[in-house]
């Protein structure tokens, strides 16, 4: 086999390991391979390549890879996944059109193991770099071909970072772009990336948004490298522009300092082939989601013709209790502060009673008191419970249940998204955070929050106690801009307990909150899915999650909506992490303040996708509550190996869920009601 352009050839002798991967279409691939020496595709960046032959088909291929330790690095790995989810992307998106050879071709991936690679096609053509000499009609179908890739990665809100004469390949006849894994999204912050002269000035900085104009800097430095022989200046214009016919009439304004002075690649298109431009605009393919949003248009309309509460009840004011009395969220009785019913547990975790009436320190006082809790007697017939003190002293609880079949993934999206509140995750929309009982806390630390951190899968939830109740697992003050202070608990029960029918479920009348978990294996017959499926022992379920039904049924409902707030979540979306619109949404970061539409473009783009592919009874809960915003996240960033996750956990989007459920409570302040966020778009 004769080498590629971007590695070492294979030798006829090589050993021949077993080679396990996904194919583009989801199909696993088990092949007998072959592979040359490795070497660095770019000095700075952490993967590497090889050339390789896979014998079940006799085809020659290129694997770019981590090893080991690099892999253990998450930025090596997220540019890992950045270069397949673009690829596969554009294989996807170009399949059976004239573009695809534009791109490199995938042959299949591996990425959630120790040493993570792509394997490619072998590439066509030679890096322009080392191209000597190419004639002036030569030069006119490279510069058309370059700029159409960058058209084509445009229209998908992607910007390659990464164009350079090593990365683009000419094989006399047309271009193939790679160097993918610098792409970025338009419109997300630039950070430092490139060499100088092929990356812009404001992306080697790292300044501003990225913008699709960066690209064309780097693609007028390659060409102009191409007709002179030699690079052009950093960061201007160069001098000889004129000397050249091929740039002249089309380049000087790709030079531009700044990317606001530069053409768009589509105008630059239009500028090289006009014709071609034209073609391009009448190809484009739908994506087969437009019916799919509009359903979710109209039953947001819909949701919008119906009266909504009065403010007081939608933000969680007064409902009717004596002052400072709260519901006791295990009894549903009314429950007041009673210094005389206080305990505190001993060195057994047995309770003791607590006589604070020798205590005359209030600072000290306070202090004992936060770690007290007070039994609920308000029910004699209900189970012996307790109350922690400063869940009974700040206000007017909030409780959030967790709803979802066994393995869901519920407890590590739970476990994730109180971390990020500890990390301080919710500073940035004016809410701070106190645990309501730190011993309380520092246990679901130290058995939950450190463990997964580590790597370590967690076990099932536990199911209810003897006593036959639901607790909640961790509660948390959580004050707002206002100064306002609300405790707030989180209810996590096992699967098998979210479908009974008995009294156990009771606890549900007095929820606030509700976060719906959908498990992707079980609504999505996705072929990517198959193998987790067979893995797990699962199968689709078209009939939705027993548990969403079991809970839906057990709220009371009074009018056309329920008005408790709710929120669905695709979960484990790091196993749909290269299929739209996972692969946008996973990768947004927070926003710096909720706007009064927040979370309703990503609530269509998952309501479209389990409505084109799940099927309506996957979204019953959003057609059951009023206020219900649908979101993607990922607890651990990755799949599990034996037990652990290889590279730790990455949580992804963890948090959104519970921000929106806050605005629906007015704990985080968003424009407009908190009665109407979900539900409402800014008035045009």
């Amino acid at each position: 086999m004769s080498p590629t352009p971007l590695g070492r050839p294979v030798s006829p002798g090589a050993p021949r390991p077993h080679l396990v991967f996904t194919d583009p279409a989801g199909r696993r691939r088990t092949t007998p391979a072959r592979f040359g020496r490795a070497s660095r595709r770019d000095p700075a960046l952490p993967q590497q390549i090889r050339n390789g032959l896979l014998d079940d088909q006799g085809q020659q291929c290129v694997q770019v890879f981590l090893s080991a330790a690099d892999a253990a690095h998450p930025a090596a790995r997220a540019l890992l996944d950045t270069e397949a989810g673009t690829a596969l992307h554009l294989g996807r998106t170009l399949e059976n059109t004239p573009y695809a050879p534009l791109f490199p071709t995938v042959i299949g991936y591996e990425l959630d193991t120790t040493e993570p690679f792509l394997l490619y096609a072998a590439p066509r053509g030679t890096a322009a770099g080392r191209t000597h000499v190419m004639s002036a009609s030569d030069q006119r179908v490279f510069a058309r071909d370059l700029t159409l890739a960058l058209c084509l990665l445009d229209a998908r809100g992607l910007v390659p970072r990464g164009i350079s004469p090593a990365t683009v390949l000419w094989d006399g006849t047309s271009v193939q772009l790679w160097g993918l894994e610098g792409v970025a999204r338009a419109g997300r912050l630039r950070t430092p990336w490139g060499r100088a002269p092929f990356a812009s000035p404001e992306q080697r900085r790292g300044e501003g948004l990225v913008d699709s104009r960066d690209a064309v800097w780097s693609a007028a430095q390659v060409l102009y490298q191409l007709v002179t022989g030699h690079p052009g200046p950093a960061d201007r214009a160069p001098a000889d522009l004129d000397r050249h016919r091929v740039l002249a009439g089309t380049l000087p304004r790709a030079f531009a300092p700044a990317a606001a002075g530069r053409p768009t690649p589509g105008s630059l298109l239009e500028l090289l082939a006009p014709e071609e431009a034209r073609r391009l605009r009448s190809a484009a393919p739908g994506d087969g989601t437009r019916p799919h949003q509009e359903a979710f248009a109209r039953a947001l309309e819909a949701k919008r013709r119906a009266p909504a509460p009065a403010e007081d009840t939608a933000g969680g004011a007064s409902d009717g209790r004596a002052p400072g009395e709260v519901l006791c969220p295990y009894c549903l009785e009314g429950i007041q502060f009673d210094p005389g019913k206080l305990y505190v547990t001993d060195d057994q975790m047995l309770y003791r009673s607590l006589d604070l009436s020798r205590v005359g320190n209030p600072v000290r006082r306070d202090d004992i008191m936060r770690g007290a809790v007070q039994q609920c007697t308000a029910d004699p017939d209900f189970p012996e419970h307790h109350i922690p003190v400063p869940y009974l002293t700040h206000g007017r609880p909030l409780t959030v249940a967790m709803i979802g079949q066994s393995s869901t993934g519920k407890s590590h999206l739970l476990t994730q998204m109180i971390a990020e509140i500890t990390d301080g995750g919710l500073e940035r929309y004016g809410v701070g955070w106190q645990s309501v009982n730190p011993e309380q806390h520092s246990r679901f630390v130290r058995e939950q929050v450190q463990p997964l951190r580590s790597g370590k899968v967690l076990d099932h939830t536990s199911g209810l106690g003897r006593d036959g109740f639901a607790r909640f697992v961790e509660s948390l003050l959580l004050t707002d801009a206002r100064g306002r202070v609300r405790p707030v608990a989180f209810f996590d029960l096992g699967g098998e307990d979210l479908v009974r029918t008995d009294g156990a479920l009771r606890f549900l009348l007095g929820i606030d909150a509700l976060v719906f978990v959908v498990d992707p294996a079980l609504a999505l017959p996705l072929p990517q899915l198959d193998e987790v499926r067979e893995r797990w022992g699962t199968e689709v379920d078209r009939d939705g999650d027993a548990a969403f039904g079991t809970v839906l049924d057990r709220l009371p409902r009074t009018g056309p909506y329920l008005e408790t707030p709710a929120a669905m979540v695709l979960g484990k979306s790091d196993l749909l992490r290269f299929q739209p619109p996972v692969d946008r949404w996973l990768g947004e970061e927070p926003p710096a303040a909720v706007g009064p539409d927040q979370f309703l473009e990503e609530s269509g783009d998952v309501y479209a996708l389990l409505r084109q592919h799940a099927g309506a009874a996957w979204l019953r809960p959003f057609d059951a509550f009023r206020r219900c915003t649908l979101h993607i996240a990922s607890a651990t960033g990755g799949r599990e190996s034996q037990g652990r996750y290889p590279a730790g956990t990455g949580p992804r989007r963890v948090l959104e869920p519970l921000v929106s459920l806050l605005a629906m409570h007015g704990i985080i302040e968003a424009p407009g009601s908190a009665a109407s966020f979900g539900v409402r778009r800014e008035a045009q």
